[in-house]
């Protein structure tokens, strides 16, 4: 199947059109300025740009559990914590079996790690309007 996920909508219908179930993992971060930003930084971070993430929330969930963004979108608003993305990863079944929000833990764990760390080339990301970022 050939992927070309422009938004979180296409997401989930190629997740929903894996052989095996798919439990989707998804971590929420908040772009923050660094303490010890640079004026340029700080500039760049005023237009929108730069800056660190931090995860404030992550969330595991089966393909079909997930209606829309819009569903996540008021999910995560009653959670609580301010977000600017979403990072999202899959994490396949094994023989028609999906996997348990316990087999989910590490790898969010992981997840988190690597968006702290800044190696998000493994992740899909999405605005708050569900469509994808790139990162340069």
């Amino acid at each position: 199947m050939s992927l070309n996920i422009t938004d979180f909508a296409t997401l989930l219908e190629a997740a929903r059109g894996q052989r095996e179930p798919q439990r989707l993992l998804l971590v929420f971060a908040a772009a923050e300025l660094p303490s010890d930003a640079n004026q340029h930084e700080q500039e760049r971070f005023a237009q929108g740009q730069g800056g660190a993430l931090n995860p404030v929330l992550c969330v595991d969930k089966l393909a079909d559990e997930l209606s829309d963004f819009a569903a996540l979108l008021a999910e995560a608003e009653a959670a609580g914590p301010t977000w600017d993305l979403v990072f999202a990863a899959g994490l396949s079944g094994r023989a028609g079996i999906a996997p348990s929000s316990d087999e989910a833990e590490q790898p969010l764990k992981m997840m988190v790690g690597a968006i702290q760390s800044g190696s998000l080339s493994n992740f899909l990301a999405f605005d708050r309007q569900g469509q994808v970022v790139s990162f340069y």
